[in-house]
């Protein structure tokens, strides 16, 4: 049975915050690289929050459909500047790991990159270097770019006045 997990936009900003927050603990990041396209919101806040002002993407596609995991395609490779740097100094962020494979592309490209996430699922884990909450395998988050507020019946049935 698949879970799901909404995320507000207010509890997606403090995740991606307390992210920063370890992140600045760690520190030595000039650049860093944004897993489009779920990790240009946490990317954004992250460079703010660390005073970094390099901030590249790297265009991944591996949903198809919003809902069902596909091939990995690498539709935008990160520029010649980006990869010159050394690699220590790069933070890769992104909002979520979840099996490993897009992580794992986008590892090869920077062996020795921090990569940093706001959730991980299980099965991801072992590709990332910082996250912020664990999530069940079987979870599927909506994050606040994906929803908008509407009314939702009562669990026990008929609205009551």
């Amino acid at each position: 049975m698949q879970k799901i997990l909404a995320v507000s936009w207010d509890r997606f900003h403090a995740d991606t915050r307390m992210l920063a927050h370890r992140l600045a603990a760690i520190g030595g990041f000039s650049a860093i690289a944004a897993v489009t396209r779920g990790g240009l919101i946490p990317a954004g806040v992250v460079a703010r929050e660390l005073g970094i002002r390099v901030i590249d993407t790297i265009c991944v596609a591996s949903y198809h459909e919003e809902t069902t995991r596909g091939d990995i395609a690498v539709l935008k490779s990160l520029s010649e500047e980006l990869l010159a740097r050394p690699a220590s100094e790069v933070l890769i962020v992104d909002d979520l790991v979840d099996t490993g494979a897009t992580a794992k592309v986008v590892r090869a490209l920077l062996p020795g990159a921090h990569f940093a996430t706001v959730y991980a699922k299980a099965e991801g884990l072992t590709q990332v270097d910082t996250y912020i909450h664990e999530v069940a395998q079987e979870t599927w988050i909506y994050f606040p770019w994906d929803t908008a507020l509407s009314f939702q019946e009562p669990i026990g049935g008929g609205r009551k006045r």
